[in-house]
């Protein structure tokens, strides 16, 4: 089977494009939960005292300016502002984990529950009217842990690519052999059935879907990664992906698809309902995606960051055994979901589509 028209030069600058999008969904995405720090500080996370499972689990599901490793250890990010005297360019590490202002060339800054910037005037108060001119354009945990996923993705798609030209009519070999399988079920069973004979026009497009969500979602539940990021879990994200599948659809929608939509095979005295219920129909596909991925992604996080903290919670070991039981079947249970969601929103994504460009017989 040849598939190096999926893998041309054009088609997979289409992932960098793709990933850019949704790299800037993240930049201030205001629906995402924050860490109180002090909190943190007054109940033990950073010191002594209570621990309070609620400030670890949103610490690893939030943003943040900063990629917490292990106890004290974190790498920081740059951070960039625009402000309405200029760009600010340093590192999130002059905040100090948020505990100390940073004197810029503009204004003073303060890392404001470790995830939002504003500015602080001379008597240490914050200037919310200054804080409103503020654009925040940083590098935050989860665009770093993008960056890393579009890397792994051009890494991959580009060395499968040059494998395809180099191997053309020979069996595949190692990691093409690995991916053709992932691709053929993509293209058979998500492509064809769902869009027809015009599916070869949207695979760049379904198997980038497929490939960013899968490696995301695995990438936030390796246990060696350090501050694994919650990208799929982050609502500004799916967003962007849900957006994105709007776009598409409704651009390729051909005149069947909205004539169904502004013109339904109904009585004309039903059109003042229809009309309504089609439109809305129009934007509640693609919502669903959004949230069907983040809150699933989000809860699978949750439930095993709780089940770790079980063991801290009663302060006892004996309940350490059964937590990490718990833990790794967890685990495991995730592994399948990050590939099934992976997979369920390439699906409807691809019905979408099938149900916009389909002809009318």
């Amino acid at each position: 089977m040849d598939f190096r028209h999926f893998f041309d030069s054009k088609k997979i600058s289409f992932i960098a494009i793709f990933a850019v999008l949704t790299t800037f969904s993240v930049v201030q995405a205001a629906d995402t939960p924050t860490v109180n720090s002090a909190a943190i500080d007054s109940h033990g996370a950073h010191g002594e005292g209570e621990f309070q499972p609620t400030d670890v689990i949103m610490e690893h599901i939030s943003d943040a300016h900063d990629w917490h490793l292990w106890g004290h250890s974190s790498i920081p990010l740059p951070v960039i502002l625009y402000t309405d005297k200029g760009f600010e360019f340093f590192l999130s590490s002059q905040f100090h984990h948020g505990e100390h202002d940073y004197r810029g060339k503009h204004y003073t800054y303060r890392l404001v529950d470790k995830k939002k910037i504003q500015v602080v005037n001379a008597a240490g108060q914050i200037d919310e009217e200054a804080s409103k001119k503020i654009w925040d354009f940083s590098i935050t945990k989860n665009v770093a842990s993008m960056f890393l996923s579009v890397f792994l993705l051009l890494l991959i798609f580009t060395s499968v690519a040059k494998a395809y030209k180099k191997r053309e009519g020979k069996a595949p070999k190692g990691l093409q052999s690995f991916l053709e399988p992932i691709i053929l079920f993509v293209r058979d069973d998500i492509a064809r059935p769902n869009i027809g004979h015009k599916y070869a026009r949207f695979m760049p497009l379904l198997l980038t879907i497929f490939f960013f969500i899968w490696i995301n979602n695995l990438m936030g539940l390796i246990p060696i990664f350090p501050g694994a990021a919650n990208v799929t879990g982050n609502i500004a994200v799916t967003f962007v992906l849900a957006f994105i599948v709007l776009i598409v659809v409704n651009v390729n929608g051909n005149k069947y698809y909205w004539k169904h939509i502004l013109l339904p095979d109904v009585p004309w005295w039903l059109y003042p309902i229809m009309i309504p219920v089609e439109l809305v129909g129009v934007i509640s596909r693609p919502f669903a995606l959004m949230i069907r991925l983040f809150a699933n992604i989000t809860a699978g996080h949750i439930i095993i960051l709780s089940l770790i903290s079980l063991i801290f919670v009663f302060k006892s070991l004996a309940i350490a055994p059964v937590s990490l039981a718990f833990v790794l079947f967890m685990n495991v249970l995730e592994l399948l979901v990050a590939a099934l969601q992976a997979f369920i929103f390439t699906l409807l994504t691809a019905l979408f589509i099938g149900m916009a460009v389909e002809e009318h017989h």
